[in-house]
């Protein structure tokens, strides 16, 4: 089995400019984040550009359903900043693809200690091999649906509706 992993963005993939206490982006963490996991299933990542998800639009969610469409891939992990992961995986879910696509991010940025990143793409990263086909969330050491999932911004989790 081979596993694609989108880089989109997000938190996730924010780097701390501590000279002017920002977050930005520069390179993705992800090469390393799969590395520091210990992946030992083929991976192929893609890089789309990286955003925050509150800048992405539509034609940025249409990327993202282009690079599935366009994956020889059956499983698809979406590295996706948290405030907009539910309206992307509700555009993947009308879709209806024949493949199952695994929607992960952070709360907290992969460099920053205590950072919730790796944890999460390890865990999406297990799901979507053995997740029938369909969209879904996968945060917080939990599986939503992709119709049946909100951000708690009050807790800093995801539930469900």
């Amino acid at each position: 089995m081979t596993l694609r992993i989108l880089a989109t963005g997000g938190t996730f993939d924010k780097h701390y400019n501590a000279l002017k206490g920002t977050l930005g982006f520069g390179a993705s963490h992800l090469p390393d984040a799969i590395a520091r996991a210990r992946i030992t299933v083929q991976v192929e990542l893609e890089q789309l550009p990286l955003l925050d998800s509150l800048d992405m639009g539509d034609a940025d969610r249409e990327r993202v359903l282009a690079s599935c469409l366009a994956s020889a891939e059956k499983a698809i992990v979406i590295v996706h900043g948290t405030d907009t992961m539910p309206e992307t995986a509700a555009l993947l879910g009308a879709a209806k693809l024949d493949r199952t696509l695994v929607l992960t991010g952070a709360m907290i940025p992969y460099e920053i200690a205590h950072s919730d990143a790796l944890f999460n793409l390890g865990f999406a990263c297990g799901v979507a091999q053995v997740l029938p086909a369909g969209v879904y969330v996968a945060m917080n050491g939990q599986i939503f649906a992709w119709d049946n999932v909100q951000k708690n911004r009050a807790a800093g989790v995801f539930q469900p509706l």
